[in-house]
């Protein structure tokens, strides 16, 4: 069984204690992740630091040929590190699984490499010149979740150190060791010291939130997490990027086809078997195609395969973790008992692994968990409506805004609609389809800050402003 180590300064770091890591899908042991201590924290922090005035002072063509480097040698290595992931977090390695997830790694890295933050000259004139600067803020911390582990470290990662940082990343103890094993790719091409990892068993996040040696903080998370993330960073008054929870609204209108949409709002929906925070997590559809499109969402979902995630055929997989697991359980067993109709799946057969099924509970409404809280996980809740007002009001009705979608055969209708949803991104007849060159990014209570394009690449820098 491997021992994997931390990556502290370009170097291996062996620790005294681990934590096994087990495969959702049947129990197995995958790996021995390890703990770290306080101490290894610090050395980390201090790596960083180290690392940090060399790292800064490369020219941005410099760091983007380095970043460009990474993105390859994560494309050189990518099945082996698809494998892992799919045996610690349970997606499959089809479908959009782990092969889907390393390669949109791969996309984000070898894009945000090619983006730049040149001078800006908002002034030039016989009043002076003004010219405003991007400079690297700092050390960032990189907090990461267990849903798209191997995605989102590239998400926090190459923004950073495109930009002049360096980095100490911290996985989720649930799947660490992917994580691991990039960022000790990482260290075969860039210098040592800029990008390192500690693991940890939850018990070295107020530590590294407060470091003082920490100037930003970019996490990504639920929501509660978030709010502790942000009381910690707040005696060093260090920046954030806090991309959290969703419970993102879809809206049927009348004139959708039902079974045209099917399938988007099926992956919309269950993609990672739910386990994302820009999924579709309530389904609102008016009540002269509600039947239809419960019909059609129905049939599709019985043809999906679910099962253990290195099986070629499979296309979703186990929940990541009993926690979760337990949490979809319940929010259907209270959508029931508040008049829920299961329309399949709701019943778990037991047995090794997480595994819960495809599952669409039709009506309910506001009141029940499925619907107000976020499942994060592969149930849906269909609520039917009968005037559009009540259905934006509805969607709107939640303290998170990150995504919500509009399903409509007319365009240029739907835009309208969606103009009024209270989410910092919003599809057309999809949901979810989030790309490198386009921000993303929550509002109301679903995070501050925003990720990819330009505008997420600014969010690791300060504005130097030089008048001349």
């Amino acid at each position: 069984m491997q021992e994997f180590t931390l990556v502290i300064g370009g170097k291996a770091v062996a620790t005294t204690r681990h934590k096994e890591v087990r495969n959702p899908s049947s129990g197995a042991v995958v790996g021995m992740s390890p703990l770290a201590t306080i101490d290894d924290l610090n050395t980390a922090v201090s790596a960083a630091k180290s690392a940090f005035p060399a790292w800064a002072g490369r020219s941005s063509s410099e760091r983007a040929a380095l970043c460009a480097r990474v993105a390859e040698t994560i494309e050189a290595n990518a099945e082996e590190l698809a494998r892992l992931l799919t045996l610690e977090q349970g997606k499959p390695l089809n479908g959009l699984g782990s092969r889907f997830e390393i390669g949109g790694a791969v996309a984000w890295t070898r894009h945000t490499a090619s983006l730049d933050l040149p001078i800006e000259v908002v002034q030039d004139g016989p009043e002076g010149r003004v010219e405003l600067h991007r400079k690297p803020i700092g050390v960032v911390a990189a907090i990461t979740p267990w849903n798209w582990p191997v995605m989102i470290a590239c998400w926090h990662i190459i923004p950073a150190i495109r930009t002049g940082n360096t980095v100490v990343i911290k996985p989720s103890p649930n799947t660490p060791l992917t994580t691991i094993r990039l960022v000790e790719l990482m260290n075969e091409v860039l210098p040592a010291g800029v990008v390192n990892v500690i693991a940890d068993n939850n018990d070295l996040g107020a530590a590294l939130t407060s470091h003082p040696d920490i100037a930003k903080i970019t996490f990504t998370g639920s929501t509660a997490t978030g709010r502790r993330v942000m009381a910690s960073a707040a005696d060093t008054l260090k920046r954030l990027t806090l991309e959290l929870g969703g419970n993102d609204a879809g809206i049927v209108l009348p004139d959708a086809d039902p079974k045209a949409i099917a399938e988007g709002l099926f992956w919309g929906a269950f993609i990672n078997s739910g386990q994302t925070c820009a999924c579709l997590k309530r389904l609102y559809v008016h009540d002269s195609i509600y039947d239809a499109v419960c019909d059609a969402l129905a049939a599709y979902a019985s043809a999906i395969k679910v099962g253990d995630g290195l099986a070629e055929e499979v296309v979703l997989g186990p929940l990541q973790n009993s926690a979760q697991f337990d949490i979809v359980s319940a929010f259907v067993e209270d959508a029931v008992a508040k008049g829920g109709r299961v329309l399949t799946g709701g019943a778990p057969q037991g047995g090794p692994g997480y595994f819960y099924p495809v599952t669409l509970v039709a009506d309910v409404d506001h009141g029940a968990k499925l619907v107000d809280l976020e499942q994060f996980g592969p149930a849906l809740p269909i609520i039917r409506y009968h005037d559009i007002e009540e259905a934006i009001a509805k969607a709107n009705d939640n303290p998170s805004g990150l995504g919500g979608s509009v399903w409509s055969g007319d365009v240029a209708k739907a835009k309208q609609i969606a103009a009024r949803l209270e989410c910092g991104s919003v599809w057309i007849n999809k949901h979810g389809a989030i790309q490198p060159n386009a921000p993303f990014g929550g509002v109301k209570q679903s995070g501050i800050g925003v990720e990819f394009g330009v505008d997420g690449l600014k969010e690791f820098t300060t504005i130097q402003t030089v008048f001349s």
